[in-house]
Parts: C-alpha cells; structure tokens; sequence
C-alpha cells in the first residue's frame, strides 16, 4: 500500500483572530507539506479550530451571541486568514463537530474499558454569584509568594511562580469580580487519566523516535513526575458531555487533539478515503507541528490517548518556538501584539512567508521580528539577489531575442556552473525535509548569486553587439541563465508560492513540469513570455505595522493653589506639587468649575496626567492634567489621600521613561472603573501603597 503522510499545524483556539505566532506555524507547516508535494508524496494537510472550553462560553455571553455563533464567525475569519497568506490546507475542520464528539467518545469508552480512567472527589472553588465552579485561569487572587495582587490561580505573571489555586491569597472569581462574596471550596467528582499507567511505553516512544533533542531533555524530566490528568470539567461548559452524564463534559485537552482525527474523517468522507489508513496501518506517518507551549500535551497525553484506542503515533512531531515583535513577546500590553489582518494592512503575505522562512531552523529557537532587519532581508536578498537575477533575466531575452530560447552552451564554464547548482539543490532536499528552511534559503540565495554572476561574467550585453555568432552566443547564454530560473522557481515554490508561480508564468513552465523531478538543467520550452517585477522594494521601514504603546505617567499630585482663569470663565488655573526630590512644582489649567469649589479642590491629593504635552490654554501655559471619572454628566475627582506624593501609578510593572502624550493619545488609552476600583487593560491601577480606591460606578471613563 502507498505511503500516506498526514501532516497537522496545532489547533488554534477560536476565540479571537489570527496573530502573527499563528501564522509562524501555519507557514512552518506549509512549506513542509508543499515540499512534500514537490516529491510527488501522497500527503494530505488537516487542521481545525479548537472551539470548546470556558473561555469559548465566557466571551460569547460577553457578546450576547451563542457560542456556536461565536466559533463561526471566527472559523469565518481564520479561512480568511489562511487564504490571504497561502496557506494550502486540505481540509481545515472544527473540534465542535460530528466526527470529534464520535471519536472523544469512543477513545473515552476505550481508556475506561482497559482500566485507565477512574472517578474520584476534588476539590475545587466554587462562585456562589456566577453558581459555578471555577477553572483555575478564572480564579484571581494575591500571588502567595510575591504578594502581588490580582495574579491568575495557577500562575504569577509579577515573579513567573505556579501554585494551586488554593494556596492563592484571597482568591476572587474573575467572570464576577465580586469580592463581597468568597469563593468557596465544594467537592466534586471527576474523571482522571491514568497517565502513570503509560510511563514505559512514552519512554520507549520517546527514545526511539527521531524528536529534537531539546525536547526529549524536557520529556525525559517529566516522564519522572507523571501525574494522573483530570478530564471532566462541571457545567456550565461548553463542549461535549460525557456519556452517561448530565452535567459532566470532556475537558478541552481530551477532545482538542482528537480534532486531528475528526478533521481527517472529514476530509476522508468528502474524498472516498478511508481515515484508518492514515491512523491505524504502520505505512503511513503522522507529522504535528507544533510550538514549544504545549509539548507536555502532545508527546505525553495525546500518544497515551491513542495508545488506549489502538491508534498509530506521531512518527513525526515538529516543535517551534515563538515569535517576538522587536526582542519582546507578542504582548497587547506592550504594544507588541500584531494579528494577522494587521500585518496585511501594510506588507506583502510572501513578505512574510519569506522571512519567516529565513529564520526557521530544526531547532526550538524563538523568531525575531525586527523591522529593520525584515526590511534589510526583503530588500537585499528576497528583491535585490532574487527578483534582481529573474527580472533582468527575462527583460535581456525579451528585449534581444523577442522571448525566444536555444541550446545551452558550453563556452562558458556551464558544466562547472550545473555541478556547483546540483550540490546546492541536493543540499536543499535534505534541508527541507529536515523542516530547517533557513538553510534552504542561503542554497536558493546562493543559487540566484550563482546565476547573476554567470551572467556577469559571460556579459552577454557585449556579445549581442558583435556578429551572428557571437549573438548566439548570447542567446545560449540566456538560455542557461533561464534554466537556472527554472529551477529556483520550482525550489521557491514551497516558500513563495505566489511568487513562483508568477515567475513559472513568465518564463513558460507549464504547471506540469515544476515538480522536483524536473529540476535539471533541459531545455524545456522555446519561447518564454514577458516579464515584470516579482516584487516592490520597501522604501521605508513599516512603522505602523507594530504602534508604539501608549505610556501613561501617572503621579500622586497635591492641588496647592486654586485660582480663577483670568481669560475663561469656567476654567481654573492650578498650582500643583508632585512631591518629588526637586520639590516639582506645576501649572496647569482645569476645567472643574462647574464641579468643584476652590475649597473642595484646595490641598486634595489627585491623581495627575504628567507626560501630556503642554499647551497653551487662554494665555496660560497648562503642564499636565488632573484626572476625573465621568460617565454622562456625572464627574468625579480621583481622590487618593492614603498614597504617598509623588507615588508612580502602574499596574503590574514600572515604566522608566515616558514620552509626551497629546490630548488625542490619552484618549485613546482606556482606562474605566470597576468594583470600586480603576483598571487599565484588566488590571487595576495602584502605586507602591496598594491599589487605587475610587467609589464610582461600573464603566466609568478616566479623563
């Protein structure tokens, strides 16, 4: 029987859009299968949206829609997404499905037939307010080590510390954020999995399998320390339930990875396949790509899974590390978060397919994004060597001989030019297939330099001046030249493969003749056809694509002087101290007139805007901006006498410096009020002595 290779990216959680991380693995995966393609494999490319889970149910009662609604619209999105970018799925699924909840159930039924699953009683929190119990990433609280405040249940974002949710100090539910009412501990029974029973046979899978060695070192530590996996979760709870139960579902880890499964099935039925000859016979392979963030899942609880159902293993499983936006993780906070549809708003897909490409090794190494060296990469190697070599090409054989081909010569050191390509297309064979594209790149580089300086060194712009058999010579040149972009272009295709195919249109290989059996060096048409630029060059680094974040330099400020504007009206005219060690002191201009008196603001500690850029406001020159809530017409000044002058105001870490705000970036930060309290991108605002207090109701906007 035929070797049947499926190949899978990871299963993207479908509660948001696409980023810029997602899509490293998209192409990662891609290019793998689009070589395999090259090959003439017979291999097919399976993924879904991985749509169950609390977090699925929370935000679609956030938007007052159903959940289904909610993994629609983005299952919507994310085909968009993929298409856009060229991604080549066969068949991209949902774990909310048919064949998923078929499969979940019968690998359940399976596992609890031989012995591996077993019930027992645990404890959990429970929310009387929301009446549910609570996973640990919606159960908030002070970190029991750092004591930093308003910290997840199972980790501290401030010190990076895991713990239980029961040891958080003063836990509170995160879907409520009622703090009135405690959380409570109740018991409930659960099922487990008994991932102890598999710890000899993960071993054995894990040494004898080809894995990166990075990640056995990681395995081999954790297959000491195997604990039994939990895979029920109480209602409410968006997923499947578990059979024979009424308020019992399936844990998203147990169904998400099945998705791999179901999303085959589908594509099986639609193409009169069979999906146990990709999951159950020894000659087919199964090849996950996946990032370095859910290793433990994959190589130890999914292969357990399938060894329960009697189902094939991974022979292959391919993990990445991340992507960083300018050194730092992709982070909303930081300004450093970039979707997709963004990254589509200023620069070319194959922009970024390239450099991703040019970056990607076998190792789990993170991927840099920085803007400078992206521009410098598509600019010098991708436009300047590349597209350089292509277009000045195809022009020469157009503008000389109207399209038309010959015999490759042999004048002019051919042979030694084809060897020097040969080794270098054997070379990336090996590289492709070992997922280090990177290298692949520097050979096709490598290749386009080759083929520019042949041109070079032959100059055929000369030859073409002298007589009939020196414009043949010219014209065999050029011919050699075309065969070498013959086959960069079909080296390129799983990278670029837009931009190959506009090369292959160009130089009139018919979609038959680029596959890797046609890298050689024969002369395979007569005429080729007009050419045009493959890409524009970037002339200035796309700044907007990654928006500087927004800082805000908040202090604890003390009004000591009130007096009337002199030229309006209804402003008043402040002298205000910041306490600091130079004994700072400001002016500024507020409109709290029509609010408060000169004796209800004289001496209050406020809060004020210190980085906002003066301006001159009827004669007076306003340095800053004392800080209000306001909902309709209802204003508040943000008292906070228990802080210290001068005190910083953050949320979970210090800035250092601060650039100058208008008026128009302040407004764009949204900072609101919420059980009594200010919070900045879920995170409540506080200083050095403890969180801001502020008695305003819910939704209130800081301005």
């Amino acid at each position: 029987m035929k070797h049947k290779i499926l190949v899978t990216s990871a299963l993207p959680y479908a509660n948001g859009l696409f980023h810029l991380g997602h899509m490293v693995e998209f192409i990662q995966t891609d290019i793998f299968v689009r070589y395999l393609r090259l090959k003439g494999k017979d291999v097919i490319y399976c993924c879904a949206d991985d749509t169950h889970g609390t977090p699925i149910e929370l935000k679609a009662k956030e938007l007052n829609i159903t959940p289904e609604k909610l993994i629609d619209n983005f299952y919507h999105e994310h085909l968009k997404d993929l298409k856009q970018f060229n991604i080549n799925c066969d068949n991209y699924y949902s774990t909310n499905s048919p064949e998923n909840k078929a499969f979940s159930e019968y690998i359940f039924n399976k596992a609890k037939e031989k012995g591996h699953i077993y019930q027992k009683e645990v404890e959990q929190f429970y929310c009387n307010t929301c009446n549910r119990f609570l996973p640990d990433r919606f159960i908030k609280g002070t970190c029991p080590k750092c004591k930093a405040e308003d910290q997840y249940g199972d980790v501290c974002e401030s010190c990076s510390t895991s713990y239980k949710t029961t040891d958080v100090i003063n836990p509170y539910c995160s879907i409520c954020k009622s703090k009135d009412a405690p959380l409570e501990l109740k018991k409930s029974l659960h099922y487990f999995f008994k991932l102890q029973d598999f710890r000899q046979k993960l071993n054995k899978y894990i040494v004898t399998s080809n894995f990166q060695q990075q990640v056995v070192n990681f395995l081999m530590n954790w297959l000491d320390n195997l604990e039994d996996w939990c895979i029920s979760r109480d209602g409410p709870y968006f997923g499947f339930k578990i059979p024979g139960e009424e308020d019992k579902y399936f844990y998203v880890w147990l169904d998400a990875p099945i998705g791999y499964i179901a999303s085959t099935a589908n594509y099986c039925q639609n193409n009169k396949l069979d999906v146990y000859d990709y999951w159950k016979l020894e000659t087919s392979e199964i090849i996950h790509f996946i990032g370095k963030d859910i290793i433990y899942f994959h190589f130890l609880f999914w292969p357990a899974l399938l060894m329960c159902a009697d189902f094939s293993l991974p022979k292959q499983i391919r993990v990445h590390g991340f992507l960083t936006i300018n050194g730092e993780k992709m982070s909303k906070s930081r300004g450093t978060f970039v979707t997709a549809r963004q990254y589509l708003e200023h620069l070319h897909p194959e922009f970024f397919r390239f450099y991703v490409a040019s970056n990607l090794t076998s190792a789990v190494e993170d991927i840099n994004l920085d803007l400078q060296d992206f521009k410098d990469k598509i600019n010098n190697e991708l436009i300047a060597n590349i597209g350089n070599f292509c277009y000045r090409t195809i022009s020469f054989v157009n503008n000389n001989f109207k399209g038309e081909l010959s015999t490759i010569g042999t004048l002019y050191n051919e042979a030694q030019y084809k060897a020097e390509i040969e080794k270098k297309i054997a070379a990336i064979d090996k590289h492709y297939e070992k997922g280090d594209s990177r290298e692949v790149m520097k050979e096709l580089l490598a290749i386009s330099t080759l083929g520019n300086k042949y041109v070079q060194d032959c100059q055929p712009w000369q030859l073409i001046k002298g007589d009939k058999q020196e414009k043949e010579k010219a014209q065999q040149v050029m011919t050699f030249a075309v065969i070498i972009l013959k086959n960069i272009s079909i080296l390129l295709q799983p990278i670029l493969p837009a931009a190959a195919d506009k090369l292959q249109q160009q130089i009139n290989l018919k979609n038959n003749s680029s596959s890797w059996n046609n890298l050689d060096f024969s002369v395979y048409t007569t005429q080729i056809n007009k050419g045009e630029p493959l890409f524009k060059k970037l002339e200035d680094e796309p700044a907007d694509l990654i928006p500087k974040k927004i800082q805000f330099e908040i202090r604890v400020a003390q009004i000591k002087e009130v007096q009337q504007h002199p030229n309006a009206d209804r402003l008043y005219h402040l002298k205000i101290d910041l306490g600091n060690e130079h004994g700072e002191m400001r002016e500024l201009v507020a409109g709290l007139k029509e609010h408060y008196t000169p004796d209800q603001l004289l001496n209050k500690q406020v809060l004020m805007l210190c980085n906002l850029e003066p301006a001159d406001i009827r004669g007076i020159k306003s340095n800053g901006m004392i800080l209000v809530t306001a909902k309709g017409k209802k204003i508040k000044l943000i008292e906070v006498p228990d802080h210290k002058l001068g005190e910083l105001v953050y949320t979970t870490h210090k800035e250092n410096s601060f650039t100058q705000l208008s008026y128009n970036d302040f407004k764009k930060i949204k900072i609101a009020t919420r059980n009594k309290h200010i919070f900045y991108e879920d995170k409540p605002l506080k200083t050095d002595s403890g969180k801001i207090n502020h008695d305003f109701e819910d939704n209130g906007i800081v301005q």
